[in-house]
């Protein structure tokens, strides 16, 4: 058990005050209301005593009393119990079996002598049920057996309103509404006294111990259970409380939210309502009376009265967080949310929450510690501030006073222990991270993601990245001078980016490529230079680094120029600026006339006849012979060729003036075809390069497209070439087979069976001739079934006319045209389908039938 100072005992009522010089006798009972204290003695004398309270500067207060006045009631007998109805003015006073009204001021008895007799014991209805403002509800224990009575009290007289039998005989009651709970002989009980029902609650022995019935609330009792234990106890005969443990021979029990007080021979124990502990013990001895009157505790021995002054709750807090006990505290702090208005209390809470999280900080509790400053809303400034050097020097934050904790920074806090402070360092990162896109962040986001950033820089963590990529509030000043002290330059240029200030971050990134600045945390910085100026939109940026990344590679730098979007490639970048700028790098002018022609597909002469040039004097510098490799001239050839091929575009006159006599035959091949000069370039292709493959590609490209009298002409001079007059070549024989074989559609089978020369053989043709006969006979089947499609549709419509003609037609001067509606004047007229007569003019003028004909129909 951990100790808690909750009370402090001070005196109220000195023995002196009481009875002077006599010896006989000693105080009974007391009654408080307000500031008016009432003591019954064991002589039959009621004392009035006026209470003052002065408040102490540690939170606790002492009281003096002073006497206005005593009077003694008549009897020999003690005074049992005091009871004070302050709506009324009226002081219930019990002797001798007997409750007497008297005013509270004087202590003279009613006029009326109004009182009850055969009372043994009384309790008030703190919780009354007949909303009569000018009486209060009195119930007593009668001295006849088994027998309680309800009474209601006025200023002058008393009405009996119930008497209720009981089990057993009662020795103790309290009253809350129609509920009493009573102390019978043998156990505990709630009685609704309206209804009659009975609830048990636990059996005691009242032999062994005294009974204690007291209520603590509406509609709950605290009772003195068996085994020392303080049960709680609803009118619906449930605990809704774990009990607390007292001593065997309790004798009086009070509440003091949240406490329950007991007294026994020897102490005065304190526990706590909301988690049953025992939090205080004062020695007490000789005590016999502990009662509480609205939140005032007041405990009593025979000769004097005394006062059980509770610490103000905010103090018990923060003394139970001085001792490191927080769930206590917070607890504690929970319970006081019902004595304190709510305003008030959210903010103590608030604040004691921080105060919590601040010790589980310390005691590296990381995870209660988040959940504290998260439910205490803590300023994470405060937290910032532990950590040295952390908070922008700009920033204008000051702690909170009374401070929340009582460490200088995070040096006293882990006594320079550098594994601590890490493991501090790297919660205040997740923390930060965590709270830094929450409502926590309002108002400071620059100081936490300053802090942040300093965090990241220190640890080498991969999220500063992250965090200078995306949306942040890093302050430039505090920030760029600590990514330099660690010499995170890479991430500077980013703050700089973020901060609209390029040119800076371009620069440093170049230091940084160029090994002027060490920085290791992008092995492919010259690329993402590249990237960045690719999208820059800060045309004097772009220019100002072209050559620069075109001197470290030409290949790469290009692509600041050819990766641009193309909105922006059309409107700010000038491709002829462009081109003059890569004169002086021949790869990458290449690299971007490709991209204007190719990618772009630019209609203009000039950029596919310099892209045609630039190919030529590669393949002429590559040829064989040349200091280059064959396959990069082949490659380079390769796309010559095609531009040659795909291109309308291109200077062919200048280009094959360039190609003559350069032995480009191919090329030159390719040029002449562009120029329709056919024979010419077969003749290359066929006589020259003897690439009978190739010439049939010519003829397939050129042909493509075009009409198929073209098709054929086309390939009618490649085979008048292969079988023209001269010495015999078997390839050439071999070539016009493949030819015909390969492309029999092509041809015009009777001209081709003209040129061929007699000596060759049908079985190697018969691939041609087949093709040439099944294309024969499917054309002449096409023609004759059009031309029976056509004798079909015309007999169609020779039916019809001889149907129209079949019918006669009766005209009269009285037949109206159905389009005008006027007479026909003479025999001119239009019929039709439908039988329908119209003028020839009405006819002409209106294209539709005037009772509209089904379709199909015809004049």
């Amino acid at each position: 058990m951990m100790s808690t100072k909750a009370f402090t005992l001070v005196s109220a009522v000195e023995r002196e005050l009481l009875v002077g010089d006599k010896e006989q006798g000693h105080i009974e009972c007391v009654e408080c209301c307000g500031k008016n204290l009432y003591v019954g003695t064991s002589d039959c004398i009621v004392y009035h005593f006026l209470l003052e309270e002065r408040a102490q500067p540690a939170g606790t207060a002492t009281f003096s009393a002073t006497k206005q006045l005593h009077r003694h009631l008549g009897f020999r007998k003690p005074v049992s119990e005091l009871r004070a109805a302050s709506a009324l003015n009226r002081l219930l006073v019990l002797c001798d079996n007997s409750i007497t009204l008297v005013n509270m001021m004087s202590l003279e008895p009613v006029p009326s002598g109004a009182r009850i007799k055969g009372a043994v014991a009384l309790a008030l209805n703190e919780n009354p049920v007949s909303g009569d403002p000018f009486c209060v509800e009195v119930c007593i224990i009668s001295v006849k057996r088994r027998t309680i009575q309800v009474f209601l009290v006025y200023e002058d007289r008393v009405q009996i309103v119930r008497e209720v039998s009981t089990p057993e005989q009662p020795l103790a009651v309290a009253v809350d509404g129609h509920f009493l709970c009573l102390a019978l002989t043998t156990q505990y009980i709630i009685l609704n006294y309206n209804t009659g029902v009975a609830q048990d609650l636990f059996p005691y022995c009242s032999d062994e111990k005294r009974p204690i019935v007291k209520r603590i609330g509406r509609q709950e009792f605290l009772l003195a259970g068996p085994g020392g234990l303080g049960m709680f106890a609803t009118v619906a005969g449930i605990s809704q409380r774990a009990p607390v443990h007292w001593s065997e021979n309790v004798i009086g029990a009070a509440i003091c939210f949240p406490y329950v007080i007991a007294l026994d021979n020897e102490f005065i124990t304190v526990h706590s309502m909301l988690d049953q502990q025992q939090k205080q013990t004062l020695p007490f001895k000789e005590g016999h009376i502990l009662q509480d009157f609205e939140g005032r505790v007041i405990v009593a021995t025979s000769k004097g009265v005394y006062i059980l002054v509770p610490l103000p709750l905010e103090k018990q807090i923060q003394d139970l967080l001085a001792s490191r006990r927080v769930e206590e505290a917070l607890v504690l702090a929970k319970g006081a949310r019902r004595n304190i208005p709510k305003e008030k209390f959210q903010v103590m809470y608030r604040r004691i929450l921080q105060q919590a999280g601040f010790i589980q900080f310390a005691q590296l509790q990381f995870l209660e510690a988040k959940e504290l400053f998260r439910s205490g809303q803590l300023d994470v400034r405060e937290l910032i501030s532990l950590y040295p050097f952390l908070l922008p020097t700009s920033s204008s934050f000051t702690r909170s006073h009374p401070p929340l904790h009582e460490y200088a920074d995070l040096n006293q806090l882990t006594q320079g222990d550098q594994e601590k402070m890490a493991k501090c360092k790297r919660f205040l990162m997740s923390y930060l991270n965590e709270v830094r896109s929450t409502e926590v962040a309002n108002g400071y986001k620059e100081d936490i993601d300053t802090a942040l950033l300093k965090l990241y820089a220190e640890a080498d963590h991969d999220s500063l990245l992250d965090l200078l990529v995306t949306e942040n509030s890093c302050l430039l000043t505090d920030s760029a001078a600590w990514l330099e002290k660690h010499k995170k330059y890479f991430a500077l240029g980013l703050l700089y980016h973020y901060n609209n200030q390029d040119a800076a971050a371009v620069q440093l990134w170049v230091n940084i490529v160029n090994g002027d600045i060490h920085d290791s945390t992008r092995s492919d910085l010259y690329e993402y230079v590249v990237d960045f100026l690719t999208y820059s939109l800060d045309q004097e940026l772009v220019w100002k680094y072209a050559d620069w990344v075109l001197q470290k590679s030409e290949e790469v730098g290009v692509q600041v120029f050819t990766r641009r979007p193309l909105d922006e490639q059309q409107n700010s970048f000038n491709p002829d600026s462009i081109i003059t700028c890569l004169k002086k790098y021949p790869k990458a002018l290449v690299k971007y006339l490709e991209h204007l022609v190719i990618d772009r597909r630019l209609q203009k002469e000039e950029y596919h006849t310099h892209l045609a040039l630039l190919y030529l004097d590669e393949v002429l510098q590559q040829r064989p012979g040349a200091n280059s490799k064959g396959a990069e001239a082949t490659e380079t050839q390769a796309k010559l060729r095609h531009l040659l091929q795909k291109s309308d575009l291109y200077r062919v006159h200048f280009l094959i003036d360039r190609v003559r006599g350069a032995d480009l035959p191919m090329e030159s091949a390719i040029l002449h075809g562009k120029l329709e000069e056919h024979e010419e370039a077969l003749r290359i292709l066929v006589h020259e390069l003897q690439d009978f493959s190739a010439a049939e590609d010519y003829c397939l490209w050129r042909s493509e497209g075009r009409d198929p009298p073209y098709r054929q002409r086309l390939f009618h001079t490649l085979l008048a070439m292969y079988l023209q007059p001269g010495p015999s070549v078997p390839e050439l024989a071999v070539a016009a087979t493949d030819l015909l074989n390969h492309h029999a559609a092509e041809f015009d089978a009777a001209h081709v069976l003209q040129l061929l020369p007699g000596t060759w053989s049908v079985q190697l043709l018969r691939p041609f001739l087949t093709g040439a006969v099944r294309d024969s006979v499917h054309a002449r089947r096409t023609t004759q079934v059009a031309l029976g499609l056509a004798k079909s549709e015309n007999l169609i419509y020779k039916y019809d006319k001889m149907k129209l003609k079949g019918s006669s037609v009766r005209l009269s001067d009285k037949k109206l045209c159905q389009m005008c509606q006027n007479p026909f004047r003479e025999p001119v007229f239009v019929r039709y389908p439908n039988g329908g007569l119209v003028h020839t003019h009405c006819a002409a003028g209106r294209h539709t039938n005037p009772s509209p004909p089904g379709p199909g129909a015809r004049t």
